[in-house]
């Protein structure tokens, strides 16, 4: 069973990841926030994580995805960036701090869960 922590300040995009993910078998985690995001990843290990970029608070997605990738104890984690912002300089930033993957919002929930069954 693969563990996923969703990570997005809106209640409703967090229960809709949620609800799609429900028809597979996986042991679903939520935070709101960058800080709650680090503490659980480090204290859970997920095996993939979805990642708002826009969040309220200190830590952006960029910021949680740089900390959990510099960090030997979670930077195997599989990091999935998701954000309305879909520019190239956006994508490109998901990069640099070593997301694994991005998805634009609104993206297809099949999608993502195709996406979710085709990581190890």
């Amino acid at each position: 069973m693969k563990k996923i922590l969703i990570v997005d300040d809106e209640d409703k995009v967090r229960r809709l990841i949620k609800v799609t993910l429900a028809i597979g078998d996986f042991e679903i985690m939520e935070a709101s926030a960058g800080e709650d995001a680090l503490k659980i990843a480090r204290e859970t290990i997920p095996d993939i994580i979805l990642l708002d970029i826009m969040m309220p608070g200190k830590l952006d997605g960029y910021d949680v995805c740089r900390t959990l990738k510099n960090d030997p104890a979670t930077k195997e984690i599989y990091v999935i960036m998701l954000s309305a912002k879909g520019q190239k300089d956006d994508i490109e930033k998901g990069k640099a701090v070593c997301a694994n993957d991005y998805f634009i919002k609104p993206f297809s929930p099949m999608e993502l869960i195709k996406k979710i069954d085709n990581i190890h």
